[in-house]
């Protein structure tokens, strides 16, 4: 999961930046879905890869109009299946 911050104002130029060129994203790197929050302070991204690397790419091509935070995550069967054994 990443967390996007935007910086203040920034919102109408990183939609029209990923209008214009996509969301620049390195090969290996999968963008899965997003929900932005309603004051557009903030986009929840899920993404998906195997080389945590590929993010700084990306935040690269993005870090002039906000920061990030990357929240590694499984999904709730893959938890359950991690946790089975102290249960």
């Amino acid at each position: 999961m990443v967390i996007e911050y935007f910086n203040a104002g920034a919102a109408v130029d990183i939609y029209r930046r990923a209008r214009d060129y996509g969301r620049q994203l390195p090969p290996g790197l999968e963008y899965v879905n997003s929900w932005v929050d309603l004051d557009y302070f903030r986009c929840f991204q899920l993404m998906r890869t195997d080389d945590q690397a590929l993010f700084e790419i990306w935040i690269e091509a993005w870090s002039d109009l906000g920061h990030f935070e990357i929240i590694p995550v499984r999904t709730s069967a893959e938890a359950a299946q991690h946790i089975a054994d102290k249960l």
